[in-house]
């Protein structure tokens, strides 16, 4: 169950804007800006009857235990324990009670922030119009979904790059009139990639918070022993994307020293163009002819927000598991009259 805490607060958001333009000749246009943005107080999830992990830590070895009472490890938080000392502990949670099991606040705890520096050129003339746009930016939260959980003893533990940031993002779009009625148009972007989200679906932090919704991530991470990354610059050649070797599951009790996102997986360079030619018969009658073309090169784009495999559970971790579609091609006919 997820529910709102009485202590909710209004989220309210800061922006800055700052831009400089400059005409150049009588059809060319540089715009330089700086546009930033500051979140507070935004709702995010978090357990509001975590498991203790000091408590759990207690009660993990055989002799802390009576005979025949389980010890206290991952997913045992609503078990009941007999400490050797006779005590009856009914679960780890703390919060809530051990009456309650795994649930949420939607609370508004969380804070963002988003800082670029955008540059654009924009022309217009008799047979050409082209738009480019560049844009260095980052951006950094608590939680980028409600599906990103926060640390419920520590809501700045998870503090991590944006799930959709894009530190470089480079646009172009473009229309040139060729002669005898034919024009070709199309768009280029070339960018880095989406931060690799790392996770774990196990319990190593004794806290009890699994996934309990539509994609939601387990609050665990692993342990980064802080070796290079060594990040593959060819996907195609089947290796791991990072260095899968400088990661492990994270120590018990402990949430994991890994940062949620403190990297990039793969870039995307790709074009979209269309060639089209207007035939005019009549003043209300006309034929447009338009062959399109997506991923007009063909290249392969290992680009997406989950292109690689983060979750040090699966075998497949740090291998880069999706791609986007190949060049697709098709022809349209339209008549107006």
């Amino acid at each position: 169950m997820t529910a709102p805490p009485p202590w909710n607060t209004v989220p309210y958001a800061e922006n800055d804007f700052l831009s400089i333009q400059r005409q150049i000749g009588a059809s060319t246009l540089l715009s330089l800006s700086y546009v930033g943005s500051e979140a507070h107080h935004l709702l995010a999830v978090y357990s509001a009857n975590p498991g203790n992990p000091a408590l759990c830590l207690a009660l993990s070895q055989p002799r802390a235990v009576a005979v025949g009472s389980p010890v206290c490890g991952p997913f045992g938080e609503d078990t009941q324990y007999l400490a050797a000392s006779g005590q009856i502990v009914n679960g780890t949670r703390r919060g809530l009670g051990t009456a309650f099991a795994n649930d949420d606040y939607d609370a508004s705890i969380a804070n963002s922030n988003y800082h670029s520096f955008q540059a654009t050129v924009r022309h217009s003339s008799k047979s050409l119009t082209f738009l480019v746009g560049y844009t260095y930016s980052k951006s950094i939260d608590q939680a980028s979904a409600l599906s990103d959980p926060i640390n419920p003893y520590r809501f700045g533990a998870t503090r991590a790059l944006s799930a959709f940031d894009l530190k470089h993002n480079l646009v172009a779009s473009y229309e040139y009139h060729l002669p005898l009625g034919w024009e070709i148009s199309g768009i280029t972007r070339a960018s880095t990639g989406f931060p690799v989200t790392l996770k774990s679906n196990g319990d190593n932090s004794l806290m009890g918070s699994i996934p309990n919704g539509v994609n939601n991530y387990s609050l665990d991470l692993p342990d980064y022993d802080g070796a290079p990354l060594q990040l593959n610059g060819n996907p195609r050649n089947a290796l791991p994307y990072f260095n899968t070797a400088a990661f492990r599951l994270n120590a018990l009790g402990t949430q994991g020293s890994a940062s949620r996102r403190s990297f990039y997986g793969p870039g995307m360079f790709n074009s979209d163009i269309a060639l089209m030619r207007n035939f005019q018969f009549s003043e209300a009658k006309a034929l447009q002819f338009r062959l399109e073309s997506f991923n007009t090169f063909n290249h392969t784009q290992f680009f997406g927000p989950a292109a690689v495999n983060g979750n040090i559970d699966s075998p497949l971790f740090g291998q880069v598991v999706k791609v986007a579609p190949p060049r697709l091609m098709q022809i349209a006919l339209k008549f107006t009259f």
